[in-house]
């Protein structure tokens, strides 16, 4: 039998993270080959991925990687099955490997069959399975191109790369921080404009239903009732619609016996918070029209054009 010796050990232990036991055990079964001993520890991880494949990987990692050009970037989650093997270092070290490899695809499927060291992203995955002993695989894939992007990352769980049209002088403070509200928010789309008028027609009749729904409730408990909108975007205000409500407040001011003549410094204001009762749907998923997280009395897109700046789309990823 081949002398199996610590140097040996060690350099099977760097090349593909199993434990010393793990590792001279395959050397020992190899008979002292290298490559051999690397071929025993994926067959391992091929039988631990296959015992594991019905688990759930919804911990892990989520990281970003911007180009030196900073206009290419991509966001991947490297996930797992418990948060203990997402916090450990090695764990960390080979998201960041996969995320600079990741770099360079356009496709999930395109970069699992990229190489790694000799072997594809995805036989690397499956040999980690079998070192980790939990189900090791990406997750989400993104890619995205503009002419400046900027990222960021929130404890490794949530990341996001937002791109700007030019390359303002607040480039890299604006992209940063409209990534951090990307993150935070979680918008779906750029602006209220970008909606489908089925999704927004939908998802009206659903929210006006479940408001009434919770009505009867509270009308049955003596409790205050929720105001019911007519609509829940900006997409849905017309300028008839904006007309409408206007006669209106018009006419709630003569019925309380206001002065004509001060009902322009009253209407605007009214007018103001009509919109805003009625497009709670632009504020949760339209990122251009939420409240800005670092001040909620400018929208992000009032943030980005007192930056000089212009967005033009965004990604993100997370874990839950």
């Amino acid at each position: 039998m081949s002398k199996i010796s610590a140097a040996d050990v060690g350099k099977l232990r760097k090349a593909t993270g199993a434990g010393m036991m793990d590792c001279k055990k395959a050397l020992v079964e190899a008979e002292g080959d290298f490559d051999k001993a690397i071929e025993i520890l994926r067959k391992k991880g091929q039988k631990v991925a296959a015992k594991r494949a019905d688990r759930d990987s919804s911990e892990g990692l989520v990281v970003a990687k911007v180009n030196d050009d900073n206009n290419r970037a991509v966001l991947i989650s490297l996930n797992c099955e418990t948060d203990f093997v997402a916090k450990n270092d090695s764990y960390k070290e080979l998201a960041n490997q996969f995320v600079d490899i990741a770099l360079n695809y356009n496709s999930k499927e395109e970069f699992l069959k990229a190489d790694f060291d000799g072997m594809t992203v995805e036989e690397k995955l499956i040999e980690q399975t079998g070192v980790i002993g939990e189900k090791i695989e990406i997750g989400s894939f993104e890619v995205f191109e503009a002419p400046f992007i900027g990222s960021y990352v929130h404890g490794g769980k949530i990341g996001a790369v937002t791109g700007l049209s030019t390359n303002s002088d607040n480039k890299e403070e604006v992209a940063k921080n409209v990534s951090m509200q990307v993150a935070s928010m979680g918008a779906t789309t750029l602006s209220y404009k970008d909606f489908d008028p089925e999704f927004v027609k939908a998802e009206t009749e659903a929210r006006i239903a479940a408001i009434e729904k919770d009505n009867i409730e509270l009308g049955r408990l003596g409790k205050p009732q929720k105001n019911v909108p007519e609509f829940i975007s900006r997409a849905q205000l017309t300028d008839d619609a904006i007309a409408a409500a206007k006669k209106r407040f018009e006419d709630e001011l003569a019925a309380e016996g206001k002065p004509e003549a001060i009902w322009d410094r009253i209407i605007p204001g009214k007018i103001d918070r009509y919109i805003s009762d009625n497009s709670t749907l632009d504020k949760e998923q339209a990122l251009l029209d939420q409240d800005f997280i670092m001040d909620d009395k400018k929208t992000v897109a009032q943030y980005v054009e007192s930056k000089g700046a212009e967005v033009v789309g965004f990604k993100r990823v997370s874990l839950s």
